[in-house]
């Protein structure tokens, strides 16, 4: 199967996990009818904003930068991220995400369930 990006569902939220500004999500899969992933986006955040605290219990979460730069707060330390980096939040484990820089920050986002 092939999903062209237009077909794919994009949508903004504010104040993601009451972080600031306005998250873009690029739905890259329909998960509702996949076993063990609940969601993979591709996920924009403009300079200065972030998507907040946010817990993974029964689940992990997986980034993978893709351009821009800003900082991970992974359970507690604070940490910069860029192009190339990939994170891994679950076992209960929190974290968050904010552009620090001065050009948009894109990431991949996946979610798999246990």
């Amino acid at each position: 199967m092939v999903i062209h990006r237009n077909e794919m569902k994009t949508e903004n939220k504010e104040k993601m996990r009451d972080g600031e500004g306005t998250t873009s999500l690029t739905y890259l899969v329909d998960c509702g009818n996949e076993k063990n992933i609940r969601m993979l986006a591709e996920m924009t955040l403009p300079p200065g904003a972030s998507i907040g605290p946010h817990k993974h219990d029964a689940e992990t979460e997986y980034y993978l930068i893709l351009s821009g730069s800003g900082v991970v707060n992974d359970n507690g330390a604070d940490i910069p991220v860029k192009a190339g980096d990939a994170m891994i939040t679950g076992n209960g484990a929190f974290h968050s995400i904010k552009n620090t820089g001065a050009v948009p920050l894109v990431f991949h986002a996946a979610v798999v369930t246990y």
